[in-house]
């Protein structure tokens, strides 16, 4: 199974449709990339943080972005590397775009390039009312202490889950192609849904954990083609049973998907009905 860059796709909503608690916002930032990005890569990073601005200034911050460097060595010399793997953690949630992103593109003396994004959409304050779970990935191990968010080529994907309170799950994974893959429920659930009980430590993906025997466990692995590929897993959770976007399995090695259109509507319209369902975006970087 291939994993690649995600995309978020996110649908616009109209203002009758909102509650009113729904805000407009609006933010601007301007990514500068180091030549390792593609414009795709660069566009996609500053309309991520035109958005991350804009509800920041609406309704705060938590913490500051979460960064880490890398030293890498070449026949040019040494240089620095910086990935952004979390998202600021802001205290409101973007719920549409508000009509389409404006791009601004050049390039430096360097010739690298510049991406400047302006952006206008719907958001509204994080409701404290979703459960405060813990949901973690796993590589090549089935306990906690193999959490990891960075992945080589081949490595084993697991995935930890603890509540405290009983509830429904589904997980997702978007890529650069626009298809959001479901991960659970697993492909041949033909209830689609995952209840888990409060307090129970779960590890998905593992074959020798079938919390429900009826259901063949999907199991994943990441392969990398290029020296670096970014995704994110969504991972959704309500105390409120809730159910899945209907998707369809286009390929045997590949879980069942639809396209990232439908899923954004599928999760907005979702959180905007159900105030307890909370969602955790883990971001996964693979390499060669």
């Amino acid at each position: 199974m291939r994993l690649v860059t995600l995309i978020t796709l996110i649908t616009f909503i109209s203002l009758a449709a909102l509650p009113t608690n729904v805000k407009t916002v609006s933010g601007e930032y301007t990514f500068y990339g180091d030549g390792s990005h593609s414009p795709a890569e660069c566009r996609r990073l500053a309309l991520e943080g035109a958005r991350l601005q804009a509800l920041a200034k609406e309704f705060g911050t938590v913490v500051t972005q979460d960064i880490y460097q890398q030293e890498t060595v070449t026949q040019n010399g040494e240089s620095l590397y910086f990935s952004s793997l979390n998202a600021t953690e802001v205290k409101g949630e973007w719920l549409g775009d508000d009509g389409e992103p404006v791009y601004e593109t050049s390039m430096d003396d360097d010739g690298h390039i510049i991406v400047k994004c302006t952006v206008k959409g719907k958001a509204r304050a994080i409701s404290n009312e979703a459960a405060d779970f813990d949901s973690r990935i796993l590589r090549n191990g089935k306990e906690v202490r193999f959490a990891d968010t960075r992945f080589r080529d081949g490595d084993d994907m697991y995935l930890y889950f603890k509540s405290p309170i009983d509830g429904y799950l589904a997980v997702y994974l978007i890529g650069e192609d626009r298809m959001a893959y479901r991960l659970l429920p697993y492909s041949e659930d033909a209830q689609g849904e995952v209840k888990v009980r409060h307090g129970k430590e779960y590890v998905f993906f593992d074959a020798s954990q079938n919390y429900f025997p009826s259901i063949a466990v999907d199991e994943f692995s990441f392969t990398a083609s290029q020296p670096v590929e970014r995704n994110r897993v969504y991972v959704v959770f309500s105390p409120v049973k809730f159910s899945i976007r209907a998707d369809s399995r286009q390929d045997a090695q590949l879980p069942p998907q639809l396209s990232g259109d439908e899923f954004s509507r599928w999760l907005t319209d979702s959180r905007r009905r159900d105030s307890k369902m909370g969602v955790k975006v883990m971001h996964i970087e693979i390499n060669q």
